[in-house]
């Protein structure tokens, strides 16, 4: 945590600089107006005002250019802006122009839930966010940084210098940022700020940070992963057995040998490998997938978010045959487990399996296979992760209007049901 300050200088800017909202009951816009310490007429005109500044041409609304425009007369440069983000969020009737109406509902929304988010970091309730509960918060998130970019991060935002945040410095900083206001979405438009201020290329991908704690997402996807692939570890024995049958054979007097041959936890063989291959399988695949549409996207001279549906599956069958190739070996020797042809229902172990499998036939022999597995792959991880994406944006237009973590997580279960592996 970040030294502590003379005791005396902080409560002076406790009691000084912020402006603590005692009103009770659910945020609402009183909560706003009084945190700005602002009238309605007062926040009308502003709104007003700024739809104006966008409207240079007084024409009544707002489309792609002028947003574009307006963006660019804030100074805020081409590398962290969001016309095409913020014309989709203030667009309700999707006929590609933002009216008066449609703009102040936006503003509406942004304050409200900026606001809500401010109120969860200032855990002192004094109405502003200090230093040390803006890095507690962080730090809860999952995301750790030193004290010279908390500093970085504090001096964005605090635009008098007085080391402390108040809820007009917070919405100022954050009100034309389009994408859900939660502590991680503003830490990542904070560090393409930075990056950017810096003179350098941002070159994290979105959702993938340097300071977040990349085992929080490892373990998240491993235990998903572990979750998934038990519970339908009978049905991939099954499958595996009737593939190498040689004979026609049908489901029940399969489903018998396995029983025959290892009672219950004859269908779990090779389960185990499967899900120590879940984990690196799914950060290589999604990593390399953010890492392909960075360079599709500059290539192609665009945001990566832009790439259209072709590169979207361009990047993630790539993707996908990058992350087979590596776990293969794992993958064979999982599949000559599950179909090994044991005595006495006893079965070799893995270590045993694997050094058999590299003395009788070779090191070549771990990546037997591997092209027909790419041919199915490198088309299905495609479709997986350009359908998921798809389908997240749709979910944030039509459904549950940009709520980030729930559209991902509810779209990442659906399109993993329904994908089929030849």
């Amino acid at each position: 945590m970040p030294d502590a300050t003379n005791e005396n200088h902080q409560e002076g800017r406790r009691s000084g600089c912020c402006n603590p909202v005692k009103k009770p009951g659910p945020v609402s816009m009183d909560h706003v107006l009084a945190a700005l310490q602002e009238t309605k007429e007062e926040r009308d005109t502003r709104i007003r005002s700024l739809f104006n500044f966008f409207d240079a041409a007084n024409v009544g609304y707002l489309d792609y250019g002028q947003i574009e425009t307006g963006l660019s007369a804030l100074q805020i440069p081409a590398e962290y802006k969001y016309a095409k983000d913020l014309l989709r969020v203030c667009d309700r009737n999707r006929d590609g122009r933002v009216d008066y109406q449609e703009f102040r509902r936006y503003m509406d929304d942004k304050e409200l839930e900026l606001y809500r988010i401010f109120q969860a970091i200032d855990v002192e309730h004094n109405g502003c966010i200090l230093p040390e509960e803006l890095w507690d918060a962080l730090v809860k998130a999952g995301i750790e940084m030193d004290d010279d970019e908390l500093a970085s991060f504090v001096e964005h935002v605090d635009k008098d210098n007085n080391g402390i945040i108040t809820f007009e410095e917070w919405r100022d900083f954050l009100l034309l940022y389009p994408h859900e206001a939660t502590i991680e979405n503003i830490y990542h438009y904070w560090e393409r700020v930075y990056l950017v201020d810096i003179g350098e290329q941002a070159v994290i991908p979105e959702g993938i940070s340097k300071h977040a704690h990349a085992s929080k997402y490892l373990i998240a996807g491993a235990v998903a992963g572990t979750a998934s692939r038990t519970a339908t570890a009978p049905l991939d024995r099954l499958k595996v057995i009737m593939q190498v049958q040689t004979t026609s054979t049908c489901i029940v007097p399969a489903i018998k040998n396995i029983w025959r041959e290892g009672g219950f936890l004859g269908f779990f063989r090779g389960n185990g490998l499967n899900v120590l291959k879940v984990a690196p399988e799914s950060a290589i695949k999604f990593y390399a997938y953010e890492m392909l549409k960075n360079a599709i996207g500059e290539f192609k001279g665009e945001d990566k978010v832009d790439i259209g549906t072709s590169g979207r599956l361009l990047a993630g069958g790539t993707a996908g045959a990058v992350a087979q190739t590596v776990i293969y070996p794992m993958d064979l020797v999982k599949t000559r487990l599950q179909t090994f042809a044991c005595e006495g229902g006893k079965v070799p172990s893995l270590g045993k399996l694997s050094k058999d499998i590299w003395v009788q036939e070779g090191p070549r022999a771990f990546y037997r296979g591997l092209v027909p597995s790419l041919l199915g792959i490198v088309p299905y991880a495609g479709i997986d992760l350009a359908a998921y994406e798809a389908l997240k944006d749709m979910s944030k237009r039509y459904i549950l209007h940009d709520t980030g973590m729930v559209s991902s997580l509810f779209w990442a279960l659906f399109v993993s049901k329904y994908n089929i592996l030849p």
